[in-house]
């Protein structure tokens, strides 16, 4: 089992990379992010490596950094979703931004991705919404933990005014969670919805 590569850059395809490593030349297949990554043949590379074995292959995955990687394995359990949508949404969306998505319960985030429609990518949100938090990357628990509440219609209404208020003056829907959920540790859960909507305004213009 192949778990990491590091070598150099041999060649560079449409949906792969070749690593080569003291001689040996190592297939892997990536997404667009990592791919567009690279700056050409002959420079160095480290990728993580998601081996699947089948009767009639055996195919290596690369991802720039581990947490990609687990996302990777996380988006196959979603029914449905088979190695080839879970790259292109890895190819699609950071690490981040897919926590948002799962957090927000944001479908059309990950319905960006070529390929996955709005089914699948409800799904994805729907299925891994109690399991993403561990690989978020994204802020404290805590913060993480608001945001997956205001996707999920469970926050407080000073919380949800003033995610909505935020939104209503332009800012992306995740953003503007982020910016509340900031505001809300800063001044405490009693907070008044005019006071989030300072605060999470101070956040976002940093």
């Amino acid at each position: 089992m192949i778990g990491k590569l590091k070598g150099t850059v041999e060649e560079i395809g449409e949906d792969h990379v070749v690593v080569d490593v003291h001689g040996v030349g190592y297939v892997a297949f990536c997404g667009a992010r990592t791919l567009a990554g690279l700056s050409g043949v002959g420079e160095a590379i480290v990728l993580f490596i998601e081996t699947i074995v089948r009767e009639d292959m055996i195919r290596l995955y690369g991802f720039a950094t581990a947490a990609e990687r687990d996302w990777f394995r996380l988006l196959q359990t979603v029914q449905g979703v088979g190695s080839k949508v879970a790259l292109a949404v890895i190819g699609t969306l950071s690490s981040g931004d897919l926590a948002n998505a799962v957090a927000l319960q944001d479908k059309a985030m990950v319905a960006r991705t070529p390929g996955v429609g709005p089914k699948v990518a409800q799904r994805i949100v729907a299925e891994l919404k109690d399991r993403a938090p561990a690989f978020s990357g994204a802020g404290s628990e805590e913060s993480f933990g608001l945001k997956r509440d205001i996707g999920g219609g469970t926050a407080s209404a000073p919380v949800a005014d003033a995610v909505s208020a935020l939104t209503n003056l332009g800012y992306p829907r995740d953003q503007a969670a982020t910016a509340v959920a900031t505001a809300v540790r800063d001044a405490g859960e009693d907070a008044d919805s005019a006071k989030l909507i300072r605060l999470g305004l101070k956040a976002l213009s940093r």
